[in-house]
């Protein structure tokens, strides 16, 4: 797919995102409903120079669910790539079923579906696939995968465990995450994501532990990330994120 008419593609969502603006009675958005984030990345070692990379993405929330819109530049001869996709919940009983679909420059396309039961005690499964075209995966999960989700909520709070495996290319690739959430109050709600990773990677089989933190105020929000072997590379991935909403 051409760069500028995937970027117009991008545009011309996001653009009807906000035209059927409003509030989603689901509980998904609120009255702020963009959001903009910028992300520095740094990637160290695997006997690779040092690498930086700039990560921006624009989103909007509503009634149709999350519409986005992102430009990836790793520079110094490293991948650039822009991509946009759609998700959203929807329920269907005492299902509820998040199907989204993602799209990139040089052709790429990709689409999961999840599905979730159960109130305070839930569990969830899911799977992805994509055409196999290149990808700079900002998700860090695998793509192409099967998800377990297990979890409780109540009282503010929110503590799940997900096992995200790959189930194509590289079936020995597995991430366990211990999420937890916790409503701070006044809008402010603090996220600590535990990673642990097991898998091959040039040959080597690693097991490392990774962290995301992330803490959100009614207009802001700060992340920082430790990535080890990122994607299953040689390389180490260190993230900030600082995120607006209006």
């Amino acid at each position: 797919m051409h760069v500028k008419a995937l970027l117009l593609a991008g545009l011309l969502l996001v653009g009807a995102a906000a035209a059927r603006a409003q509030d989603d009675p689901s509980g998904r958005s609120d009255e702020k409903p963009w959001k903009f984030t910028t992300g520095h990345y740094t990637l160290t070692g695997g006997g690779e120079p040092p690498a930086r990379a700039l990560d921006l993405n624009l989103r909007r929330s509503g009634t149709f669910g999350n519409a986005w819109i992102g430009w990836y530049d790793q520079g110094a001869g490293g991948p650039t790539q822009w991509r946009a996709g759609w998700d959203r919940f929807f329920d269907a009983g005492s299902i509820r079923v998040q199907p989204s679909v993602q799209v990139a420059s040089g052709g790429f396309v990709g689409g999961s579906l999840y599905a979730e039961a159960g109130d305070s005690w839930f569990v969830g499964a899911g799977a992805g696939r994509t055409n196999m075209r290149p990808y700079v995966n900002l998700n860090f999960d695998p793509n192409d995968m099967v998800t377990l989700v297990a979890g409780h909520r109540g009282g503010g709070q929110q503590v799940q465990l997900v096992l995200v495996a790959d189930n194509r290319e590289r079936p020995d690739q597995r991430h366990l995450h211990l999420n937890w959430k916790a409503d701070r109050g006044e809008g402010e709600k603090l996220t600590l994501d535990l990673l642990a990773k097991r898998g091959d990677v040039g040959g080597e089989r690693i097991r490392r532990l990774g962290a995301t933190v992330s803490y959100d105020w009614p207009r802001w929000s700060l992340r920082a990330a430790w990535d080890p072997k990122v994607n299953f590379t040689p390389q180490n991935m260190l993230r900030l994120s600082i995120a607006a909403r209006w």
